[in-house]
C-alpha cells in the first residue's frame, strides 16, 4: 500500500524517472514545490506527508514542509495546501504518488464533512470498503471520512462517524474493530429474516443486533417480527432495523401515492416548491426515502416499539443527506460509503515548482501559486 524506496521508480511518471537522471548529470538543487487543488476541500494530508517522510528519510534527505491548511481545515480552490521544499533530485519521482495519497482524501474528506454537517444528530457508519479500489484506497477513503467527521464535531458538535466496516481501518475511528452485523447474504442463507436474526443472536449473544429487513420486500412485517421475538434487546435499546432498500421498487405498503400521504403527515413543507427529480425520488420514490423511513417508523411506534433504532443505507452521499435533513426523516444511524468521490476528475492535487534555490520561478499562468511570506502558517 505505501511504496518502499526501491519502488518508486516503478509507480512513478516515467518523465520524473528521465528528470531524475537528468538532474543526477547536471547537479542537484533545493526546489520549493506548490500543492493545490482545483476545488474547495478539507484538508486531509496526514497519508502522503507520512509517506513522505518515510521515503525522504530513507534517502537521508531532508524535507521543509510548510504546511498552510492543517488537517480538518477548509481550503478554497486554487489555495496552496502546502509547500514542500527540498533536493529536487529526492523529490521530483516522489510527486505522483504524493498526490495520489492527497487529492482523493481531501475531496472525501470534504464530502464526509457535508454529510455530516447536513445531519448532525445522526450517526454515520463507512461502509466504503467494497467500493475502494483496493486496500490502499479503502485506507485512504477511512482516514478521510474520520477527518471529514472530526471537523462536524468540531464545529457543529455532530455526532460524526461512529465507525466503519473493516478492522483494518477502524484505528482511524478509535475503534479496535470493524462494525457491522449481517449482510444480505446471511438473510438469503437463514431463508427468511426473523430465522437470520435468531441465528445471529444465538452466535453472538449480550451484543446489539442490526437486521437488514429489506431482502423479501418485507420491512415492516420483518421489522415487527424480529422486535416481537427480541423484547429484551428492544427494550435495551440494542435492537436496530436496516433499510437497504433497492430503487426498483417502493417499501412495503407504499407507493407513489401513499408515499406523498406520508410527507403530508409528517414533513409537508418538505414537497412544497421546486423539486429536482432526484429531491424527490429522494423523499417520496422508490428505495430508501424520506417517505419510507416515516413509514417503518410509525409503524414500529404504533406497535410499541418506538426504542427499535433505524439504520438507512442506500445512496446516501452529500445531497441525498441534504434533503433527508431538511425533511426531518427519522434515521438513527447512516450507513454510508457515497462521501466516496464521484467525479474522480475532482480529486486531481497538482503541484508545481515554484522556487529554484529560492529564486522565484514558475510556469506562466501559475504565478498565483508564489509563496506570500507575509501569511502566518495556521497553527497544528
Amino acid at each position: 500500500m505505501h511504496p518502499a524506496n526501491p519502488d518508486v521508480s516503478r509507480y512513478t511518471d516515467h518523465y520524473f524517472n528521465r528528470t531524475k537522471g537528468v538532474i543526477g548529470k547536471f547537479g542537484d538543487c533545493i526546489v520549493t514545490y506548490a500543492i493545490f487543488m482545483r476545488r474547495p476541500v478539507v484538508c486531509a494530508p496526514r497519508l502522503a506527508l507520512d509517506w513522505l517522510q518515510e521515503l525522504t528519510t530513507a534517502r537521508g534527505a531532508k524535507v521543509q514542509v510548510d504546511l498552510r491548511y492543517p488537517e480538518g481545515k477548509w481550503v478554497g480552490a486554487g489555495e496552496p495546501i502546502m509547500y514542500i521544499t527540498g533536493s529536487f533530485y529526492h523529490l521530483v519521482d516522489l510527486e505522483t504518488i504524493f498526490l495520489q495519497k492527497l487529492g482523493p482524501a481531501c475531496v472525501a474528506a470534504y464530502n464526509a464533512y457535508t454529510m455530516c454537517a447536513e445531519m448532525p444528530r445522526t450517526a454515520f457508519l463507512a461502509m466504503d470498503a467494497r467500493h475502494c479500489a483496493g486496500a490502499e484506497m479503502a485506507e485512504m477513503m477511512a482516514y478521510a471520512a474520520s477527518v471529514g467527521s472530526a471537523r462536524a464535531k468540531r464545529k457543529l458538535n455532530a455526532v460524526g462517524f461512529i465507525g466503519n466496516a473493516t478492522h483494518s481501518t477502524a484505528h482511524f475511528f478509535g475503534r479496535d474493530q470493524g462494525m457491522g452485523t449481517m449482510p444480505h447474504a446471511l438473510i438469503g442463507y437463514a431463508g427468511s429474516t426473523l430465522r437470520a436474526a435468531e441465528m445471529y443472536h444465538e452466535t453472538f449473544p449480550g451484543e446489539p443486533m442490526t437486521v437488514l429487513v429489506d431482502y423479501f420486500a418485507r420491512e415492516v412485517s420483518d421489522s415487527l417480527a424480529v422486535a416481537r421475538r427480541f423484547p429484551e434487546l428492544v427494550a435495551a435499546g440494542q435492537l436496530s432495523v436496516r433499510l437497504d432498500t433497492t430503487g426498483g421498487r417502493y417499501v412495503e405498503g407504499l407507493d407513489p401515492q401513499a408515499s406523498y400521504a406520508v410527507m403530508e403527515r409528517h414533513a409537508p413543507d418538505s414537497i412544497r416548491g421546486y423539486r429536482t427529480e432526484d429531491e424527490l425520488r429522494h423523499l417520496v420514490g422508490t428505495g430508501v426515502s424520506a417517505a419510507a423511513l416515516f413509514h417503518v417508523r410509525e409503524q414500529l411506534d404504533a406497535a410499541g416499539f418506538n426504542k427499535v433504532r433505524i439504520v438507512a443505507s442506500s445512496g446516501f452521499g452529500p445531497a441525498k443527506c441534504r434533503v433527508m435533513a431538511e425533511a426531518g426523516a427519522p434515521i438513527d444511524v447512516v450507513g454510508s460509503g457515497s462521501f466516496l468521490p464521484s467525479n474522480w476528475s475532482e480529486t486531481y492535487a497538482t503541484a508545481d515548482i515554484v522556487e529554484y534555490d529560492g529564486v522565484p520561478r514558475v510556469k506562466v499562468g501559475r504565478e498565483f501559486l508564489h509563496r506570500n511570506r507575509t501569511v502566518k502558517t495556521p497553527a497544528l
